[in-house]
C-alpha cells in the first residue's frame, strides 16, 4: 500500500508541471506480430551436377527462359563419349541387318543339305526295287541307306545351325543395342538440365570451372509468380494462422505498403534462431519482383472499427492514465499496436489524459 502512495505522489509532483495533454479519439485499430523475411520465387531450386568434371560449354545467362529439360551447361568426360562411340559401332556390328549374310549362308547350307537329302532318298528307293527285283547287291542297298541317314542327319544339323545362328545375332544386336542405350544414358549425366520451367536467375559457375556433385551451379525459379518467406519469432508463433492478412514494406520500393496472406506455416523450428518460416503470397505487388529482396511485414492478429483509442505513451503501467494533477484512473485495455492503445472502459471522449513526466 505504501508503494502505490508513493507511486501517486511521484505522478502528482510531475503533474505539476505537465502541459502534454490528450483526448480519447474514435479510429480503427489492429494488433499484429512483426516479421522479416525476402522474396522468393516460386518452386526456386539449385541445380546440382550429377557427376563431377570440367564445365566444357555454358548455354545459359542470368536471366535466361528455360524449359524442363533443357541443357543448362555441360561437363566434359571425354572417356565417357569415348565409350558412347565405341557401343555405337558395336550395336552397328551386331545389327542384323548387318549379318544377312551370315544368314543366307547359312540358310544355303540348308538348301544344299536338303537337295543331298532329297537324292540320297531317289537313290535309296532305287536301289530298294532292284533289291526287290533280286538285281541290286545287299551291301549297296546298306551303302544307300546309311548315306540318307548321313544326309537327313546333316539336313538336320544344317537348320540347328541356322536357328541357332539367328538367335544369337538377334540376342547380340539386342544386348548391343542395350549397351548403347547405356552408355547414352550415362553420357546424359554430363548435360546438366532444367528440373522444370523457369528462370535462370544466378549461373555460380563458368566454363573451364570445377562442377562437383556438392556444390549448386545455378540457381532457377518461376519467372512470374513470387512469394514471401518471413521469419516470425518462436514466442508469436501461436498466433499465426494461415489466411491472415499482412502489411509489408520493401527497401526497393520505399514509401509503399503492399498486401499479402499467410499461405503456409513450417512446423519445424529452427533451434539455432528459435523462429518459424511463414510463407506469405502477395495480394498486391511491386510491378517488378526478384528473389531474395528484403521485406518487412506486420501479420494483423485482430482488428477493431471505431474503437475509443489512446497513445500507448500515455499509459502507466498499461492498466492507469493520468486524469488530473494527482489523479489517477484504472482502464481496461483490449488492442495494442506500437503506438495506441484501445480502451475498453474507464475512459471515455470528454475525458483529458496527461502524458507523465512533462
Amino acid at each position: 500500500m505504501s508503494r502505490i502512495l508513493l507511486f501517486i505522489t511521484l505522478l502528482a509532483a510531475s503533474c505539476k508541471t505537465n502541459t502534454e495533454s490528450t483526448r480519447p479519439q474514435v479510429e480503427n485499430i489492429s494488433e499484429s506480430v512483426y516479421a522479416s523475411g525476402i522474396v522468393k520465387s516460386r518452386h526456386q531450386y539449385e541445380v546440382f551436377s550429377t557427376v563431377n568434371g570440367v564445365i566444357s560449354e555454358m548455354r545459359v545467362t542470368e536471366g535466361t527462359l528455360v524449359k524442363k529439360g533443357d541443357v543448362l551447361m555441360t561437363v566434359r568426360n571425354e572417356p565417357a563419349q569415348l565409350n558412347v562411340e565405341n557401343a555405337r559401332r558395336a550395336a552397328a556390328h551386331a545389327d542384323i541387318k548387318a549379318n544377312t549374310n551370315k544368314l543366307k549362308e547359312a540358310s544355303a547350307s540348308i538348301d544344299l543339305a536338303r537337295a543331298k537329302l532329297r537324292d540320297d532318298s531317289l537313290l535309296l528307293i532305287r536301289q530298294r526295287n532292284l533289291n526287290a527285283q533280286g538285281v541290286g547287291a545287299q551291301v549297296e542297298l546298306e551303302q544307300r541307306e546309311l548315306a540318307y541317314k548321313n544326309s537327313a542327319t546333316n539336313y538336320q544339323l544344317a537348320l540347328l545351325r541356322y536357328r541357332d545362328l539367328k538367335r544369337d545375332l538377334a540376342f547380340s544386336s539386342d544386348q548391343s543395342k542395350t549397351d548403347l542405350k547405356i552408355s547414352e544414358s550415362l553420357i546424359q549425366d554430363y548435360s546438366i538440365r532444367a528440373d522444370r520451367d523457369g528462370k535462370v536467375y544466378k549461373v555460380l559457375k563458368e566454363t573451364g570451372e570445377l562442377a562437383t556433385t556438392q556444390a549448386p551451379v545455378a540457381i532457377i525459379g518461376d519467372a512470374e509468380d513470387f512469394y514471401l518467406e518471413l521469419t516470425v519469432d518462436e514466442y508469436d508463433i501461436s498466433r499465426i494462422q494461415v489466411g491472415q492478412r499482412l502489411l509489408l514494406t520493401m527497401d526497393s520500393y520505399k514509401g509503399k505498403v503492399f498486401e499479402a496472406r499467410v499461405e503456409n506455416i513450417e512446423p519445424m523450428m529452427n533451434e539455432q534462431s528459435r523462429s518459424f518460416i511463414v510463407d506469405a503470397t502477395f495480394n498486391t505487388r511491386p510491378p517488378e519482383l526478384y528473389p531474395n529482396l528484403s521485406a518487412e511485414a506486420n501479420i494483423i492478429i485482430r482488428s477493431k472499427q471505431k474503437a475509443l483509442i489512446i497513445p500507448r505513451t500515455y499509459l502507466i503501467g498499461d492498466s492507469l492514465v493520468l486524469v488530473g494533477k494527482n489523479e489517477t484512473r484504472k482502464v481496461v485495455i483490449g488492442i495494442m499496436d506500437y503506438r495506441k492503445a484501445e480502451v475498453l472502459s474507464g475512459l471515455s471522449e470528454s475525458d483529458i489524459i496527461y502524458k507523465v513526466g512533462q
